[in-house]
């Protein structure tokens, strides 16, 4: 099974780099399963093209065939679940984001909606539709994903974050990060931030790198050094004193949020209820983000009400 995936994907993606990116495995991973899937099959499915990959006339007719079989499989296993459970919502997020976002929400999402039985895996794997591993995802990307429904429903930026508490004191001049241990995410780079201050600096090539953004954020709060947060993820951390921004700058990231889904579930009305309801949440952030940034402060409010 895990060498038909590897030759689908790279049918599909016409590069075994993308294949793997899809998967989440390495590029001799998928080259690996599809030399195996060849020799078992005493067949050429795939040959070179440049920078990618085309299908043999073998490899085609194959393509189709293995398509049309994870399409069956999906929808027997969409029914099965159906049948079991028709009022289960399979979610498939990352764990940063289900931990950071999603869960000190859910609560209001399972009162609102006791008829929906949610179901939430939270994983840095993509979730295969074409297995019925879910029935949505919250996918943090540029919003191709071949064969699936992708509806944006937020943008992110970065701004640095540390602990009010860090030794030395937290930097005040964009400068001074040169003092600081700068914590790193995967895929989530400093140096389009430095230059939208003007600081040319390399990126930090030295140091720990987290896979996970509740983990990075977490080191922050301890005072490992200042990291790179993101505005969906920092939840109440700055509210609360945990974190603090030493410059409002921030830059938008390149990648956007949605909703990914099969387009056989477009009209399911457990979806339409969970996409209604992360655009009330979105929508209510906002207003509480505007009403923040106009309200005074509280001491002043107690001494005008004590005078």
């Amino acid at each position: 099974m895990q060498a038909l995936r590897a030759f689908e994907a790279a049918a599909r993606e016409k590069s075994l780099t993308r294949a793997a990116l899809a998967l989440h495995v390495t590029h001799g991973a998928i080259s690996h399963q599809i030399k195996a899937l060849e020799e078992d099959l005493g067949v050429a499915l795939v040959e070179r093209a440049g920078r990618g990959i085309r299908l043999t006339d073998e490899g085609e007719r194959f393509a189709m065939r293995v398509r049309a079989a994870f399409g069956e499989l999906a929808a027997a296993v969409q029914e099965m679940a159906q049948r079991s459970n028709p009022r289960r919502l399979r979610v498939s997020c990352t764990p940063s984001f289900g931990a950071r976002w999603l869960l000190p929400r859910i609560g209001r999402f399972v009162a609102k909606h006791p008829d929906i039985d949610l179901d939430i895996n939270a994983t840095n794997a993509l979730a295969d539709f074409s297995l019925g591993e879910a029935d949505v995802a919250i996918r943090y990307g540029f919003g191709h994903w071949p064969g699936l429904d992708a509806e944006h429903f937020t943008d992110d930026a970065f701004f640095p974050v540390c602990s009010p508490r860090i030794a030395g004191g937290p930097p005040k001049r964009p400068e001074d990060l040169a003092n600081h241990t700068l914590l790193r995410g995967e895929d989530e780079y400093w140096k389009p931030w430095f230059d939208a201050v003007g600081l040319d600096l390399p990126e930090p090539g030295r140091g720990t790198i987290f896979s996970d953004s509740s983990h990075l954020l977490q080191a922050a709060a301890d005072g490992q050094g200042v990291a790179l947060a993101r505005r969906t993820l920092i939840g109440k951390d700055l509210r609360n004193g945990v974190l603090m921004r030493p410059f409002a700058v921030e830059v938008p990231s390149p990648r956007r949020f949605y909703l990914v889904y099969p387009p056989r579930l477009r009209d399911a009305p457990k979806l339409a209820a969970f996409r209604a309801w992360i655009r009330h949440e979105l929508a209510c952030d906002d207003d509480a983000s505007a009403s923040g940034a106009m309200r005074p402060p509280t001491r002043r409010r107690r001494r005008a009400a004590d005078g």
